[in-house]
């Protein structure tokens, strides 16, 4: 196993445990988790450097790597709901465009086509991350809906550009 694909499946094991931080109460659990999350995001960041760099692209990691970012953003996301810091409504635009972009690479792969991450889905990821670090942190109420708004409008326009831009793959579908 690649050094990439290592740091990917270390940032999936990471996810419970910064869940299990948050939902122990211990002392510190935000600081605790918010530590967790910004070195599960940095793996993110660096298994993609070392995956392109030293030459170890591989379907594993094209699958898992991307899948390791939903799973830990929406986690805590998801907490996020549940604590009232985050309102129901934008998780779930986030999971609608999730599902509705991993709907279309799968028809894509039907037709033999790839669909590669575009700049905008990596500007969403890592505007969502910067912005669940900072609400992690316990940023004032004004600055956590800004937050949220951000992580909303690089989702919709993501989801939008990936489906114009591959608009194709559904009219080639059957």
């Amino acid at each position: 196993m690649t050094t990439a694909n290592k740091l990917t499946l270390l940032r999936i094991i990471l996810v419970p445990v910064f869940l299990a931080v948050l939902y122990a109460g211990v002392a510190h659990a935000n600081i605790i988790a918010l530590v967790i999350f910004i070195v599960a995001s940095l793996t993110d960041m660096l298994d993609g450097y070392i995956a392109r760099h030293y030459n170890q692209i591989t379907n594993f990691g094209k699958f898992m790597d991307p899948l390791a970012d939903k799973i830990l953003v929406m986690s805590a996301m998801c907490w996020f709901v549940e604590s009232g810091v985050m309102p129901g409504w934008a998780l779930a635009i986030v999971l609608f465009r999730e599902f509705a972009v991993s709907g279309m690479r799968l028809v894509a792969v039907e037709q033999g086509k790839v669909i590669a991450a575009a700049w905008s889905g990596k500007v969403k990821t890592a505007a969502t991350m910067v912005c669940l670090i900072l609400m992690l942190f316990g940023i004032p109420d004004t600055l956590n809906t800004i937050c949220i708004w951000i992580i909303v409008l690089t989702t919709v326009y993501s989801g939008v550009e990936y489906f114009y831009k591959n608009r194709d793959v559904f009219q080639n579908a059957d």
